[in-house]
């Protein structure tokens, strides 16, 4: 162990410096907090310097380090930012100097939680130099009320009632008999957290969203926070004080999960997850991971981990910019090569593999589609916003048995079924993957094999939730990913579902836009919604020409 001085050293006497030194030398009893010779050593240094001193003392009463602040504070020096764990404290308490007559500060707190210190105390230094009052805080064990610190005080270190070797055993114990569980099924405990610039109302729209998202994915979620910001923080996206108080949150309410509602940047990643030991997701990642789970086909999984590793390999080349020259291939491979490289080298090929995989997928999708045009019987694609009841509308329609979950994403893959109209008419209705606000550009790049499906579809039926709130936006979500595809000259209809919990608002909204108010567990509207597929394929002509598209076909969004 190196005997240096960290923190605000500059301006120190040689003497001044040899006395600090001379700390490292100094032992407590392991059931002291502090000895009557090192408070009355630290706050005679203090008021000579007129700088806060501290200590970061080990449960054998031995210095690990000494610490120089300023007038006001100290900083610590870097024992490891990450908690130790829900139901085990460092193993150091810090005890250091105030100059004036103050308690404990929301700094001096915040270090205490964050590095979960066996103890933090400061020891007044009188303007004679000797030991004044002291104040004390200590961690308290996980509690329904959220209170993390019990607060202390005594005229004197002799008036000070503390054992540190049996307080602090008796709270290691009692901590881990009241840590928080998850529960089984349970992927994680978390907070929330948004960022907004504009309007709050959307900021806690899209909030609500990403509840949901979380609850998709198995997630429990304790407690939400938006945070307005004229501009986001470049290292942490939220700033360091508010990243510090979200810290302290998750401590009182045992949460294990930070999800932000926004893209982190690798940088933004690397920062806060460099803060603590908790898990970090960003909204694409949770997106990603709901998909990883709803996967069933193996073409659906193989777009899956292709958006993943689209995702993560600019992640990889973030850890580390300065190897990024260290390039994979002639003489980069061999012993030399960094576990980056292997990495990103792996990454690379196996995206290149999926790749190559999903495009001979398209190709067998392409030559099924010509087979089924060849049959003659016209297909009608189910596209909305996830969670609109698409699947439940092709059950309802189809008496069919298609996964249907009041969960976001709850079908990932195609399906296709029969639906026989009135005069021996038939027609393929499938079903596809929702859209969402922001869905990830590599996921929708991905998923454009399955999302081809819609190039060759007859007519769209765009099924919007008329009983959210959020109807308009969601339906312009949709919308902008249908402009990526090439289905500009496709006939699509708007499809007004769960009439049967807002019926007037989807009536309303069916005959502003010339779209078709129904209820896809009742089977409301579902005489008009068929007569008004019938009127598009077949009365007005099964593929139509271009401009000539019925009036109702395109939506207003």
């Amino acid at each position: 162990m190196r005997e240096e001085l960290s923190g605000n050293t500059a301006g120190l006497k040689a003497s001044q410096s040899r006395r600090l030194l001379a700390t490292w030398r100094r032992r407590v009893q392991q059931r002291e907090l502090v000895s009557a010779e090192l408070a009355r050593h630290l706050t005679e240094l203090s008021r000579e310097v007129g700088r806060q001193l501290g200590v970061l003392l080990n449960r054998r009463g031995e210095v690990e380090h000494v610490i120089v602040g300023d007038a006001r504070q100290l900083v610590l020096p870097d024992i490891g930012r990450a908690r130790a764990g829900q139901a085990r404290l460092r193993g150091l308490r810090l005890v250091h100097t105030h100059l004036k007559n103050e308690p404990l500060t929301r700094d001096d707190l915040t270090d205490l939680v964050l590095l979960r210190l066996d103890a933090i105390a400061a020891v007044v230094a009188r303007d004679d130099g000797l030991p004044g009052k002291i104040y004390l805080a200590t961690l308290l064990p996980f509690n329904a009320s959220g209170d993390l610190y019990r607060l202390s005080e005594a005229p004197s270190i002799y008036d000070l009632d503390f054992d540190a070797q049996a307080q602090v055993a008796a709270l290691e114990q009692e901590m881990a008999r009241t840590a928080p569980v998850r529960e089984v099924g349970v992927e994680g405990r978390a907070i929330l957290i948004g960022v907004h610039r504009g309007e709050r109302t959307a900021a806690e729209a899209s909030l609500a969203e990403l509840s949901e998202l979380a609850r998709t994915a198995g997630v429990e979620v304790l407690d939400t926070i938006l945070q307005s910001r004229r501009d986001p923080d470049p290292r942490t996206l939220i700033g360091e004080g508010k990243l510090q108080d979200i810290l302290v949150r998750s401590m009182a309410v045992g949460a294990d999960l930070l999800v932000f509602d926004r893209n982190l940047s690798p940088s933004q990643a690397r920062h806060i997850s460099e803060a603590t030991s908790l898990k970090i997701l960003d909204r694409t990642q949770l997106i990603l991971d709901i998909f990883a789970q709803r996967a069933q086909s193996a073409d659906g999984k193989l777009q899956v981990e292709l958006a993943q590793l689209k995702y993560l390999l600019p992640r990889l080349v973030g850890r580390d910019d300065s190897l990024s020259r260290l390039g994979g291939g002639i003489g980069g491979r061999g012993p030399g090569e960094t576990k980056l490289e292997v990495d990103r080298r792996r990454a690379r090929d196996r995206i290149a593999v999926l790749e190559e995989r999903i495009d001979r997928l398209s190709g067998d999708r392409a030559v099924r589609r010509r087979q089924r045009n060849r049959s003659g019987a016209p297909v009608v694609s189910i596209v909305g916003y996830t969670n609109a009841g698409k699947s439940t509308l092709l059950n309802s329609l189809t008496n069919s048995d298609v996964l249907t979950e009041n969960k976001l994403f709850a079908t990932l893959d195609p399906t296709s079924r029969r639906l026989k109209f009135p005069r021996d008419r038939e027609v393929i209705v499938t079903d596809t993957v929702g859209f969402i606000r922001d869905l990830p550009r590599d996921l929708v790049n991905a998923f454009r094999a399955t999302l081809e499906e819609l190039e060759e579809a007859d007519l769209l039926l765009h099924v919007v939730d008329a009983s959210d709130p959020r109807h308009e936006e969601q339906a312009q979500a949709v919308e902008r990913v249908l402009a990526t595809l090439d289905v500009e000259r496709t006939p699509r209809l708007l499809v007004f579902n769960k009439s049967d919990r807002a019926p007037e608002q989807a009536r309303m909204l069916a005959l502003a836009s010339g779209g078709v108010a129904v209820s896809a567990l009742t089977q409301d509207g579902f005489p008009e919604l068929l007569a008004r597929c019938e009127e598009i394929l077949w009365r007005r002509g099964k593929v139509l020409a271009p401009g000539h598209e019925p009036e109702f076909a395109r939506p207003r969004y």
